[in-house]
């Protein structure tokens, strides 16, 4: 791993390193300088809602003030809305302080480029061979200069619109959109009620601290019950940073990532729009890998992480990817995740067959799956050791082709996770079970 960026961006809790103020100041600062070698250069930056984000914001305005280079403040935004924003301004970069569905004691930043995509390879490198030098600020005639941009939020409104092409009309129908006390709060709500819905807003209240707190795409519970007290059509669930999205059928059954993901490519096969196949993760149901070979599209699986799926997704030219976790990347409509645009597919996807999103998550059938979390001693690597191995190969014996064995270490924390899935929901509890205490003894004879 890079020593300042991590997978999906930089990460941290604060207070410790190395999200710090003082951190983000040199952050902001070795990216400016690698940004501005080519000229006089300009960077979007966008944050979510949690309280520790005008501090940050302030650091890195600072930073990169102090390099020469230009700012445009965005406030409370979405991250895809900056990697939007930073392509509609023709910025060198965008940056992102948020830590998605975290609680709000967490914060960290992203990078985009200026195509709105992941930084390449060359520039991270870049800032992080800059960080190691000593921070000298240019004279004061070269200072950066900052502004905000003021028509953000209407921007990217128009700009979610605009990906069904002025098409769809939700007149009508009733939806009570959850927005995690998040970026999206001032966003999704008009994109909604702008195409004709009636809108009944939750976790539309941020104070700086209740950011994803009991409410969102991490926790639905609430959204269930207004859906089904209010009778509405259905409940949309974005996260803190509105890249991920989960959804709640008139009944209050929770309609995930899978599929989400599954219903979309039905409607973008159906409009002739799939190219090629869709790109699921290692933690995606076994029931999704079934639907698609039901239907004869191509699927395949990238490790976990929106980074991965996108990876894949350009590797087969393939324009539909996504996570259980809600996340979805559709790449005929953006260069990263957006939960409002997954939503808005979904409900064309609704208008266009007629059909409830009950009704259209029936032609996907997801297997149990149990999931259990064994802690491994640094520095160990238990999926490797023979006992282990021997035991996985026995376990998927047993399921035959009706299920699948998972082992994955945590890229976070010290674990493994165990997951198991199949058709029997008693057996795979007991198979599960029993290969964790597996790994658990196999660990504790090599620790001892």
């Amino acid at each position: 791993m890079r020593k300042y960026f991590g997978t999906d961006g930089i990460r941290g809790e604060v207070g410790q390193f190395p999200i710090t103020p003082e951190f983000m100041l040199k952050l902001g600062w070795a990216a400016g300088k690698v940004f501005a070698r080519e000229g006089r250069s300009r960077i979007v930056i966008g944050k979510d809602t949690r309280i520790s984000g005008y501090m940050f914001e302030s650091a890195l305005e600072a930073g990169l003030s102090a390099a020469g280079v230009d700012v445009l403040l965005t406030g409370p935004m979405p991250t895809p809305a900056i990697a939007y924003l930073t392509r509609t301004f023709r910025a060198e970069a965008g940056i992102v302080i948020s830590a998605s569905h975290n609680p709000f004691q967490d914060n960290g930043i992203k990078f985009f480029s200026a195509q709105g995509t992941k930084l390449p390879d060359e520039i991270e490198l870049a800032i992080e061979e800059q960080m190691d030098q000593a921070m000298q600020t240019v004279d004061s005639a070269s200072l950066g200069k900052a502004r905000r941009i003021t028509d953000a939020a209407g921007r990217y409104i128009e700009y979610c619109k605009g990906t069904i092409n002025g098409s769809l009309s939700l007149r009508g129908m009733k939806l009570v959109v959850d927005c995690a006390h998040g970026a999206t709060y001032h966003i999704a709500p008009a994109v909604f009620s702008e195409l004709g819905a009636q809108v009944i807003e939750i976790g539309t209240s941020p104070d700086g601290l209740n950011i994803n707190e009991l409410c969102g795409a991490t926790d639905v519970k609430r959204l269930q019950a207004e859906v089904v007290t209010q009778q509405a059509d259905l409940g949309v669930a974005l996260d803190g940073d509105g890249d991920r999205l989960i959804m709640v059928d008139a009944q209050g059954g929770v309609v995930d990532g899978d599929e989400l993901l599954f219903i979309m490519a039905q409607s973008m096969r159906a409009q002739g729009l799939l190219q090629g196949g869709v790109v699921g993760t290692l933690m995606s149901n076994f029931g999704l890998e079934q639907a698609f070979a039901r239907l004869d599209i191509p699927f395949v699986r990238a490790k976990v992480g929106d980074r991965y799926v996108l990876e894949a997704m350009l590797a087969n030219d393939w324009l539909l990817g996504g996570e259980s976790s809600g996340h979805l990347v559709c790449r005929h409509l953006s260069t990263t995740g957006d939960g409002i645009v997954a939503a808005l597919q979904v409900l064309k996807a609704m208008v266009d067959s007629s059909l409830t999103l009950a009704e259209l998550r029936q032609g996907m059938t997801k297997l149990p799956q149990v999931m259990i979390n064994v802690v491994v001693p640094r520095g160990v690597n238990s999926v490797e050791l023979p006992e282990i191995q021997q035991a996985i190969r026995a376990t998927q014996a047993r399921l035959a082709q009706t299920g699948r064995v998972l082992l994955r270490p945590s890229g976070t924390e010290p674990l493994v996770r165990v997951m198991v899935e199949g058709q029997d929901p008693i057996q795979v509890q007991k198979e599960c079970t029993q290969l964790a205490e597996i790994v658990q003894n196999s660990l504790a004879g090599v620790v001892s």
